[in-house]
This record gives structure tokens, C-alpha cells and sequence, in this order.
């Protein structure tokens, strides 16, 4: 890595900091554990702790900020990412300390529910990507997600994947955005709680995208969309080619297995993406409200970006 570029990503917010640190640098565990310490106490961490409310929740409510629905806002491009299930998915991301949120479970347990049907928090409900951060959250916040566990093998669809419209449905085949949130769930999960009863599901999920190389339609083998290529931060639940292979490292880090050779696309496609002065750029964000930014405008340098690109491609060059 360029000098320069390693002195700008050191240069960041805690959240990114200390991954740098233990995936670019190599650094002592004491180094960067110390530096994601500071998460809970200063910048983006800090900040989205000082935005919860008494009750446990974010913005009032659960997907959805109270009163959004009705509002000006529900008119408006994209959707707010402010309640509940964004600040603890993002917190959960960028390395939170659980124990800064002590209570939080049973808070949301007693006071939070979701906008479909008012189901309690912890039960989940039927749209697969909110039901995958639900059981990642739970798991990390030790709240009892077990029967939220076993819905994923129950609506696994017959492809292998899984897909937010199929419960309305609207559709028989998965969905690359909601497969890899499903496994990104369930690894989650996994590593949590130590428990494999997943693994099986997930790995299915994971060879239907192996077997689309990540990138094409398994019909006639096209490019399923532009948004394969083009990467951005905070991603929420949009699917790439470089978020799904930065799953696939930690799949790998996890099981102790190394780079599925039909993960050469993305690879390249990534690699496309890195600047010469070695950074990637911020594509569009997603439309909506935030608490506040945590990367740069459409154009820039992200680090964020450059921080998975980078470790991705380490990765892959040497495994």
C-alpha cells in the first residue's frame, strides 16, 4: 500500500481505524482493539449512541422512523436510515463495544415493533434482508433469536437463495441483494453465537451466487445490473461485486477455506475500480434521510471503499 494512502486511512474515524489496523497493517491485537474501544466514545459511534432514545429505539421506531408513513417524507426518493434496525446494523459494523448498549435488548423487546403487522421486534417479520439484521442484532445484543434462525431454511426459495419479494408473491426466484444479506445474516449469526445450524442454508445461498460468479444471470450468463459494479458506502442493503466478496473473505477467515476460483470476476472488477493513486471512489449514496454523513460526496475518494477494496484484493492475492 502507497505511504500516502496508508497515513489517509490511519487518518479516519475509529470505525474505519481500527480495521485498517487489523486487516491492512498487520497491527498487534492490543493496538487495534484500543483504537475500537474509542468507537463508543468518539465520532460516528459516539454520535449515533447519542441519538437513541430512552426506549431503546432510534428515531422511534423499528425499519421506520415514527410517523413516517403519511408523511412529506414517504414521498420523497429512497427511504429514511435512521431508526432502530440502521443504527444497530451500522454500530454492529463498525465495531461497537455490545456491552455500551446493555439493555437495549430488553428495550426493544418491550417497546419496539415492526410497521408489518406491529410484530414484536425480536420475532423479525417476513421481508428476508430485515429479518437478516434482525438476527444479526439479536445475536450480538444476546437476545433470543432462535426461532427467528429457523425462518431462513423454512423460505429458502428453490434456486437455493432468497428473495424480500417472495413472501408477497411477487417472485419464485432470488434476488442478489437479498441473498447476500440472508448469508451475511446468518454468518453473523454463526460467528455470534457458535451455533452451525445455519451453515447448510447458508452455504446454499452462498453457491447460488458462486455459481452466477457474483455478477451474471444464470439465464444467459449477462451482467445482472449496474449495481454490481458500483460501489458505494454505506451500501445498507444494495448487492456488489466487492461487498459480496468482502462476505466471502469473512466466510473464509471464519471456515478456514480459501477463494472459490469463481470469484475471478469480481476480483477483476474490483480491481477495475481502484484508482492509480490506489483508492476507490464513492459512487452515488442512497437517497434518505441519515443521522449525519459517514463518507464522502459522489466522486470522492472514499476510505471506507479503499479499506475493502483493499482488503478484499489482499485476500484474494494471498490466500
Amino acid at each position: 500500500m502507497d505511504a500516502s494512502v496508508r497515513a489517509w486511512l490511519i487518518d479516519s474515524d475509529p470505525a474505519i481505524r481500527w480495521q485498517v489496523e487489523r486487516d491492512l497493517l498487520g497491527d498487534p491485537a492490543e493496538v487495534w482493539q484500543a483504537t475500537r474501544a474509542r468507537v463508543a466514545v468518539e465520532g460516528f459511534g459516539a454520535k449515533l449512541l447519542a441519538a437513541q432514545d430512552a426506549d431503546g429505539q432510534w428515531a422511534g421506531g423499528s425499519f421506520f422512523p415514527a410517523g413516517f408513513f403519511g408523511s412529506p417524507e414517504a414521498e420523497q426518493p429512497g427511504q429514511p436510515w435512521v431508526a432502530t434496525t440502521w443504527a444497530l446494523k451500522d454500530l454492529r459494523e463498525w465495531g461497537l463495544d455490545v456491552s455500551v448498549l446493555s439493555g437495549t435488548a430488553e428495550k426493544l423487546a418491550a417497546n419496539s415493533r415492526w410497521d408489518y403487522d406491529d410484530l414484536p421486534y425480536w420475532g423479525g417479520e417476513v421481508d428476508v434482508c430485515i429479518n437478516s439484521y434482525t438476527l444479526a442484532a439479536g445475536a450480538w445484543l444476546g437476545a433470543d433469536v432462535s426461532e427467528l434462525a429457523s425462518w431462513f431454511p423454512a423460505h429458502r426459495l428453490a434456486d437455493g437463495g432468497w428473495n424480500c419479494e417472495a413472501e408477497e408473491g411477487d417472485s419464485v426466484r432470488s434476488s442478489f441483494h437479498s441473498t447476500l444479506n440472508a448469508v451475511r445474516g446468518m454468518l453473523a449469526y454463526e460467528k455470534l453465537t457458535g451455533d452451525t445450524s445455519l451453515r447448510d442454508a447458508r452455504h446454499g445461498g452462498e453457491e447460488y451466487l458462486l455459481s452466477r460468479r457474483l455478477m451474471f444471470r444464470a439465464s444467459n450468463g449477462e451482467q445482472v445490473g449496474d449495481f454490481v459494479t458500483r460501489f458505494v458506502y454505506p451500501n445498507r442493503h444494495r448487492y456488489s461485486a466487492l461487498t459480496a466478496l468482502d462476505h466471502f473473505r469473512d466466510v473464509a477467515l471464519h471456515e478456514g477455506s480459501q477463494p472459490d476460483p469463481r470469484l475471478a470476476d469480481a476480483f477483476d472488477a474490483v480491481r477495475a475500480a481502484r484508482q492509480p493513486d490506489g483508492t476507490w471512489l464513492q459512487t452515488a449514496p442512497l437517497a434518505g434521510r441519515t443521522w449525519f454523513d459517514v463518507d464522502v460526496a459522489e466522486g470522492e475518494p472514499s476510505r471506507w471503499l479503499t479499506l475493502i477494496g483493499t482488503r478484499v484484493l489482499e485476500w484474494g492475492r494471498t490466500a
